[in-house]
């Protein structure tokens, strides 16, 4: 069983410079499986979260393809071998 988190090349350096952090564990929920990341890579979580454990505005996270702000948020299910993608929000004019 595992995770696959993809790793956007400006958070990159949270994770040791890797664009993929696999955690070989399984979770039914983004909320259990974001904790087994930061586990892993501890500097995310305050990338990722709000001191009110919200998502942060400017971040996006994608599970197998599906923004999590269109589905369950931080209870949106994950299964084994789930995409999960971490990119920042893009904008310009």
């Amino acid at each position: 069983m595992a995770l696959n988190f993809v790793i956007s090349g400006p958070l990159r350096e949270l994770a040791g410079n890797r664009g993929e952090v696999r955690i070989d564990r399984s979770a039914s929920s983004l909320a259990e499986a974001l904790p087994l990341l930061w586990a892993e890579c501890p500097a995310f979580r305050d990338r990722v979260v709000t001191e009110l454990g919200e998502l942060r505005p400017h971040l996006n996270i994608f599970v197998d393809g599906e923004n999590i702000r269109f589905l369950d948020g931080f209870s949106t299910a994950v299964r084994d071998g789930s995409e999960i993608v971490i990119l920042p929000a893009l904008s310009g004019g």
